[in-house]
């Protein structure tokens, strides 16, 4: 559903990505992980259109991803994004969050996609807070309306960047478990992540970035539980202690 072919980016002198190659299945779960810095925030950026990229090429569904408005519109009708920070309006209540992309975008009616927007609050265990506002919310609850919002676009598949750095730790396990079940939905989803646990517990495929290039790929409790890349070994003892 989703290639990712040796593209290349450079911020002015320094090139951030070396040919960075990604393919992902319809269904698929796939984690990047790897230090700061190592690239794995600017591929999800180039994937959903947020950052061109020099060299190379990314496909969806065989459409090439180029920097053109109506590559990017058809792009992101397709693949959606939750990011670090929620990024919720914060004039806007939840319901209105969730629902403002179906309307203005999709051109839903607004009955159909306030339908729509109740049964996915409902989905993330937040129906009841549909009329709160952003800031009456804890971080983990503005991140599973974010999700909730993410879904409301009828996506094929999500990209999720770093979802959980910014809560709390005591927040980050009901994040978590809306995206197990997502996973389990067969969702298409990209995350770059942390939570090793997770990635050991729902991914198909684990890639480490270092430095801006994959360096080991391959299934994750091969990749986490026997890395065979100094680099890795490295990475997962800092992180994990192995």
């Amino acid at each position: 559903m989703i290639a990712v072919r040796e593209i290349r980016k450079s911020f002015g002198e320094h090139e951030v990505l070396k040919g960075v190659s990604l393919q992902v299945a319809q269904g698929q779960v796939v984690c990047l992980i790897g230090p700061s810095g190592s690239g794995k925030s600017t591929v999800l950026r180039c994937i959903n259109g947020l950052e061109s990229y020099d060299a190379g090429e990314i496909l969806i569904e065989g459409q090439k991803v180029d920097n053109t408005a109506a590559s990017i519109h058809r792009l992101r009708t397709r693949v959606g994004m939750v990011f670090q920070r929620f990024n919720l309006f914060p004039h806007r209540t939840v319901l209105e969050n969730v629902t403002e992309g179906p309307i203005f975008v999709n051109k839903e009616s607004p009955a159909a996609a306030r339908e729509h927007g109740l049964a996915l609050l409902d989905k993330v265990g937040l129906a009841q807070r549909a009329s709160s506002y952003p800031h009456q919310l804890s971080g983990g609850q503005q991140q599973r309306v974010a999700i909730a919002r993410s879904l409301a676009m009828r996506p094929q598949a999500i990209l999720f960047d770093e979802p959980t750095s910014a809560l709390d730790p005591e927040l980050v396990g009901e994040v978590l478990a809306v995206m197990r079940a997502l996973a389990a939905d067969g969702m298409t989803m990209i995350v770059v992540t942390h939570e090793m646990g997770f990635a050991k517990e729902v991914a198909d495929r684990v890639c480490f970035l270092h430095s801006g290039a994959i360096v080991e790929e391959g299934p994750a409790q091969q990749v986490l539980e026997t890395p065979q890349h100094a680099r890795t070994q490295d990475f997962l003892r800092r992180v994990i202690g192995k």
